[in-house]
C-alpha cells in the first residue's frame, strides 16, 4: 500500500502586498504581488513572484473565457465606481476577492493548460507581449519567458526593503544562489517573503 501512495500535487497561490503605483503625475493605480508556490508538472517554475493590477486581471478573464467557452469563469470582484485606493478596506477586499479568483482558476485543469495563464502568474509581460507570445510572433517561447523572467529576478526589490528592517536572515544565501550557474528555487522565494506594505507607499 505504501508504493501506491503519491505526492499529492499543490498548487500556493497568495495575492497581497497592495501598492501604489504612480502611472503619470495625474494617475495612480494599485498593484498586487503574485505569489506562487507548487509542484504541480503545469508549472514551469515552482516559485515565483510577480506584481500586477485590476486592469491586467480583467484581460486575463476575458482571454481565459474566449478559450474555454463551455468553462463558468469564477467572477472577478465587482469594479466598484466608490473605489478608493486610500481606504484600506476597499483594497484589501479587492486583494480577496482576486485571490478568490485566481484560486478557483487554478483547480481547473483545462484553465490550467492555457499559456496565457502561465504568462500571467510567472512573468511581467503585458497583456500584448503575452498575446504576441503565445501566438508565435516572439523570439522567446512561453517556456523562455518563464525562465528568462525568473533568471533576471532572482532577487526581488521586496528583499531589499526586508534587509533594511534587518529581518531577512537569508541574506547570504540569497546573495551567493545570485552569483551561482543558474536560479534556484530558493532565491526566488526569499525575495517574496515580504509583509504587507501598502502602509508605507
Amino acid at each position: 500500500l505504501i508504493f501506491i501512495m503519491h505526492l499529492q500535487e499543490f498548487v500556493t497561490v497568495l495575492v497581497r502586498d497592495p501598492r501604489t503605483q504612480k502611472e503619470d503625475s495625474w494617475h495612480s493605480y494599485i498593484d498586487y504581488e503574485i505569489f506562487i508556490h507548487t509542484n504541480s508538472i503545469c508549472f514551469t517554475r515552482k516559485t515565483s513572484c510577480v506584481r500586477r493590477r485590476f486592469r491586467e486581471f480583467v484581460w486575463l478573464r476575458q482571454r481565459l473565457q474566449s478559450n474555454a467557452v463551455l468553462i463558468q469563469l469564477p467572477e472577478l470582484p465587482s469594479k466598484n465606481p466608490f473605489f478608493n485606493m486610500n481606504n484600506p478596506h476597499h483594497v484589501d477586499h479587492r486583494r480577496q476577492g482576486l485571490q478568490e479568483f485566481l484560486e478557483k482558476i487554478l483547480q481547473d485543469a483545462l484553465l490550467l493548460s492555457d499559456s496565457r495563464l502561465h504568462l500571467f502568474l510567472q512573468t511581467q509581460l503585458s497583456p500584448e507581449d503575452m498575446e504576441a507570445c503565445v501566438s508565435g510572433q516572439t523570439k522567446y517561447s512561453v517556456a523562455d519567458a518563464i525562465h528568462n523572467f525568473a533568471s533576471l529576478n532572482r532577487r526581488f526589490p521586496v528583499e531589499d526593503e526586508e534587509r533594511k528592517k534587518g529581518k531577512n536572515e537569508a541574506d547570504s544565501d540569497s546573495e551567493s544562489s545570485s552569483s551561482g550557474l543558474g536560479p534556484s528555487d530558493d532565491s526566488i522565494s526569499c525575495g517574496c517573503k515580504a509583509s504587507p506594505a501598502s502602509e508605507e507607499s
